[in-house]
């Protein structure tokens, strides 16, 4: 597995992480032992970036992979991240994006405990709040790094102003927000171009299109109970069959190569620069992710993508419409 830099504050990491979300929240029934076993099968094979955040479960993620890379913790980046949602002290979702700093040094050494750790790596604002300065919100974060208790900062699903405003406050070294084949908003939007003008790395989570680029999911029946791709718009009704036939061409394009729809997608967001952490709680499909990154596309496959998937062809937003509300586009 190849690695590389994230921004320009020294963190390092291999080109593809894994995403652990799905190991025990939205997609269905977890499997603790089978997902144990799938982090670490990712550190034999040179993964070196887990992300995680308190809302998985929640905290039944960070809990997980705490336990899952105990005897592991000095070969690996933790990524983990706050303030997306206000939690209580139960764990029970209280309200909405949550970016004062009483609140998110609360929530950091919370995640602390339940990883095991006495420091995250990298740790992201996931979503952030409105009713709060971006530069308060990190200048307090800049104070836990300086404590030793956060390495790298991150924020997710980010404006280009909300980027610098955190940057200038305590330097970024990621920026974390989907982006697939299916999902190309940062390309237009000016993230993309902020972060490469700023030296942040950027890590794009859903690379997979929540399962979509693999080819695998035609319908939305056989998917378990508690799966919210049952009622994402993406995976409904007629965008689900305007969706698969763009899948359908990824698929021609990756029969040709030899590969699988699903690694020529990652291949594909690799291509751009990016780190990638496509998600999965099953060794199998680690492995099959896993020998993307020793994919190079040429030219010419990257332009028959292009055409393939021409940018805004998708139908359907990625959430619904209270999950598009936190998101800044």
């Amino acid at each position: 597995m190849r690695t590389h830099p994230i921004g320009g504050q020294g963190l390092v990491t291999s080109v593809e992480g894994l995403g652990t979300m799905g190991m025990t929240a939205m997609y269905g029934t977890p499997d603790d032992a089978e997902a144990i076993a799938t982090v670490r099968r990712a550190v034999e094979l040179g993964v070196s970036m887990f992300d995680t955040a308190d809302f998985y479960g929640p905290w039944t993620g960070e809990e997980l992979l705490g336990r899952a890379l105990s005897g592991r913790r000095d070969q690996v980046v933790v990524a983990s991240k706050g303030g997306g949602v206000t939690l209580d002290e139960e764990g029970r979702i209280v309200g909405g994006p949550n970016g004062r700093p009483d609140y998110l040094r609360g929530a950091v050494e919370a995640s602390l405990r339940r990883l095991g750790t006495d420091r995250i790596d990298l740790y992201y604002v996931h979503r952030v709040d409105p009713d709060v300065p971006v530069e308060e919100t990190f200048g307090a974060l800049g104070e836990l790094v300086a404590e030793g208790k956060l390495g790298y900062l991150g924020i997710s699903e980010a404006s280009p102003e909300s980027i610098r405003a955190a940057h200038g406050a305590a330097p970024l070294s990621a920026v974390e927000t989907e982006y697939s084949l299916f999902t190309r908003t940062v390309e237009s939007n000016g993230v993309l171009a902020t972060v490469r003008e700023l030296g942040i790395g950027f890590v794009a989570y859903s690379p997979l299109g929540r399962g979509f680029l693999t080819g695998e999911l035609r319908s939305v029946e056989g998917l378990p109970d508690g799966d919210f791709r049952r009622s994402a718009p993406r995976f409904a009704g007629e965008n689900l069959e305007h969706n698969l036939g763009l899948v359908d061409r990824i698929r021609a394009i990756a029969d040709k190569l030899g590969v699988t729809s699903g690694q020529l997608a990652l291949a594909w967001v690799l291509a751009q620069g990016t780190t990638a952490i496509p998600g999965t709680k099953r060794r199998v499909y680690l492995e099959e992710n896993v020998a993307a990154a020793g994919l190079v596309l040429d030219a010419g496959t990257l332009t028959a993508l292009d055409e393939a998937v021409p940018t805004g062809a998708v139908a359907g937003e990625r959430y619904s419409p209270m999950g598009m509300s936190t998101i800044q586009e």
